[in-house]
């Protein structure tokens, strides 16, 4: 739930946000203000998250400290648990909360009104209908003085975020869908507390490092999971997929390791001391971190095969630590020295130019994380230690420079993740004492409001999906009589043996009886005289010598009722026999959108 400030006498917004050391504009962005900004004595503001730490000094009272941060002694006195006479000790840490957790309807408003306002929207769209089901009102007509608990609700935002969590009593990976604020666990004891999932390019496959040092590979699309090698104590957990996303870059035994994810074999290039392996857009090179002939930590590029080698930095001070390439493979960034002085460096592939990012104020700067288009860099930074420290949201271009602060999470550090899209950042919050955090939030770039997903369980990793996939999983079909099985949505239901229906789309299955040529059998599908695909459909035939087969897709002046139909029609390997009568082709019906995702996954059972 969103907290709100009332405004005072002498107030403006710089004055609001520098209380609880936020950006202005994310103060502007969480309450839709318009230039040029006005605010007025009693209008009740949503604050978001900040610093809400406040460290006792001589002289300090709870009144005293209520009239410098505008909130009330009573809610001082609540959060922090205090009894009168409100005794304080110097050198006390009190949370202040920047206001009250409801909302107090004034004349004109409406539900409406009230989502837009405190950006309670879906998918783009206002969602009154969260704000009534959130307060359990009986109708939609609220009135003035009525107390109402303003949400956070499901973005709509695209993608899957994937993260570590012991929500359901031990450490799993568990994916978070923005769309609909639905959780789903995708492993049974298979993480650690150190567990970092790493989505494919593709986002069909997650790999993690799991309990007991056991490298594991979720396949998305079936849900099975697959253990693949076991790393030793103390090792670098990073992995890296290929740009393919077949192959999974990792270190174990001195040795990096190239897995293939489709074949399960593995190639291997010996290199001692090498950590942080990425792979080149490419994917005939990777960088790595390995020492020089001296022993001083440097970053090297070389082929598949371990051979033309290059050095890349002339690294002179500490280790080089969280190597990681841009996607466009012309930067790469680290971090030296260390972790209580961690400074974040990107480097030039081309030429080896060396630029610093200043950071935060502690010089501690830690997960940095290239934007999809490789311009720039998110990164946690640490600050505020005289008030037990928080984290800064920030970003940076490559090259050091446009430094921003973005929004506040209450953790020491906290792992941050690019949406597929690049406007918006995931990361971590709610951490109690230095604890893990508890709570995800999401800040969109174009409109800097923090909007919580997730709370009230820990999380220690996010990674956000590359693509903007719908649907994470997939369900198998099997059908005896056709002979056949397929992946599909599994968001989509049976409506009978051979027909399964969703939102999105539909498949539908058959046989034919046709000549020896898929030519003529394809020409006669595509043309009937009802014209099913329309006036000119198209007919895109099968490359390859051991599979006769061809994709139907509608023209535009399909009818509407088809819904978007195409088909799939092959050859099976021999005849079927379905009811007595012996068939030589099979068709799959589905709308365009899925015809291909589906019939590249078509397999004949024996």
């Amino acid at each position: 739930m969103q907290l709100f400030y009332v405004v005072r006498p002498g107030d403006t917004l710089i004055r609001i946000a520098k209380r609880w050391e936020l950006p202005v504009k994310s103060l502007i962005a969480a309450n839709n203000l318009t230039s040029p900004y006005t605010i007025s004595v009693g209008q009740q503001l949503s604050i978001p998250p900040g610093v809400n730490k406040y460290r006792v000094k001589s002289g300090d009272s709870v009144d005293r400290i209520s009239q410098t941060f505008g909130v009330p002694a009573s809610l001082i006195a609540e959060t922090n648990r205090l009894s009168p006479p409100y005794v304080l000790a110097v050198g006390q840490l009190l949370q202040i909360p920047p206001g009250v957790s409801y909302y107090v309807a004034q004349p004109g408003d409406t539900l409406s009104k009230i989502a837009n306002r405190f950006n309670v929207t879906t998918d783009g769209q206002i969602n009154p209908g969260y704000l009534q089901k959130v307060n359990e009102l009986p109708s939609t007509g609220i009135n003035p003085g009525m107390k109402l608990v303003v949400p956070y609700a499901p973005t709509g935002y695209p993608g899957f975020l994937a993260y570590t969590s012991n929500r359901g009593g031990q450490y799993d990976i568990w994916v978070y869908n923005p769309r609909t604020g639905e959780n789903k666990l995708l492993t049974n004891g298979l993480g650690d507390v150190f567990s970092k999932p790493v989505w494919s390019p593709d986002s069909n496959r997650i790999a993690f490092v799991g309990k007991d040092r056991i490298i594991y590979i979720i396949y998305a699309e079936t849900g099975l999971i697959a253990g693949i090698d076991q790393l030793e104590v103390g090792v670098d957990f990073s992995l890296d997929w290929s740009p393919d996303s077949s192959s999974l870059a990792y270190v174990a035994r001195g040795m990096i390791l190239l897995y293939n994810a489709t074949l399960h074999e593995a190639e291997t290039i010996m290199q001692s001391g090498a950590s942080d392996v990425s792979w080149f857009p490419s994917g005939t090179e990777l960088l790595f971190q390995a020492p020089d002939s001296s022993g001083i930590s440097q970053l090297f590029r070389s082929n598949t095969y371990g051979t033309a080698k290059k050095q890349i930095t002339r690294n002179t001070n500490g280790p080089l630590h969280d190597t990681h390439l841009s996607p466009d493979g012309t930067f790469a960034f680290y971090t030296t020295p260390g972790a209580s002085v961690s400074i974040i460096y990107t480097v030039e592939i081309a030429t080896g130019a060396v630029h610093e990012v200043k950071g935060g104020p502690n010089g501690k700067n830690y997960f940095p994380e290239w934007s999809p288009d490789s311009l720039r860099i998110a990164y946690s930074a640490t600050a505020f230690e005289d008030r037990g420290y928080f984290a800064q949201i920030r970003t940076v271009d490559r090259q050091g420079s446009e430094d921003r602060i973005w929004a506040i999470s209450n953790c020491f550090s906290t792992p941050v993740t690019w949406s597929p899209d690049g406007r918006r950042i995931a990361y971590l919050s709610g951490c109690k004492e230095q604890e893990f955090a508890t709570e995800m939030w999401v800040i969109d770039l174009g409109h800097p409001v923090p909007i919580r997903l997730i709370e009230g369980v820990n999380i220690v990793s996010v990674q956000w999906s590359p693509t903007s996939i719908l649907d994470l999983l997939k369900k198998e079909f099997t059908s005896e009589k056709f002979g056949v099985n397929f992946q599909y949505p599994a968001s989509w239901q049976r409506v009978n043996d051979e027909r399964y229906e969703g939102d999105d789309g539909f498949f539908q299955i058959s046989a034919l009886v046709g000549s020896n040529s898929i030519d003529r059998v394809c020409h006669d599908v595509a043309y009937q005289k009802s014209m099913p695909y329309g006036s000119a459909p198209q007919i895109i035939k099968t490359q390859n010598s051991y599979e006769q087969s061809c994709t139907i897709l509608p023209s535009a002046d399909q009818p509407i009722e088809m819904k978007g139909q195409a088909a799939f029609i092959t050859e099976y390997p021999s005849p079927q026999t379905i009811d007595g009568v012996s068939y030589n082709y099979f068709i799959l019906w589905a709308d365009k959108e899925h015809i291909n995702e589906i019939s590249t996954t078509i397999m004949f059972l024996p």
